[in-house]
């Protein structure tokens, strides 16, 4: 969970975790050809955008936590890992459902 590189994880899932990388820790960097490699693993517009959506409220939750001096509850990591492994990891899901 807290290492991607060295997770057993699927090529579609490993190329939105590098695109999130890069958007976090390069977002100047980040170039249309980010978005097609995402297109050309499969993921449409909307789930693409999803990934986008998702970085940014990560980063903007975890700067508001470093720059107020808190911490998250031991709680959380369990809510986070079972949000990770639930009903919006499955591609057909509420998160990532095509457009009808």
């Amino acid at each position: 969970m807290h290492d991607h590189t060295k997770a057993d994880l699927d090529t579609q899932t490993r190329a939105m975790l590098e695109f999130a990388v890069k958007l976090t820790r390069e977002p100047w960097a980040m170039q249309e050809a980010d978005v097609k490699k995402l297109r050309g693993l499969g993921l449409n517009d909307e789930q693409i955008l999803s990934v986008v959506l998702i970085t940014c409220q990560f980063n903007f939750m975890t700067r508001l936590a470093d720059g107020l001096g808190v911490e998250v509850s031991p709680g959380r990591e369990k809510a986070v890992r079972e949000w990770l492994t639930g009903p919006a990891a499955d591609p057909g899901g509420w998160l990532m459902r095509p457009k009808s």
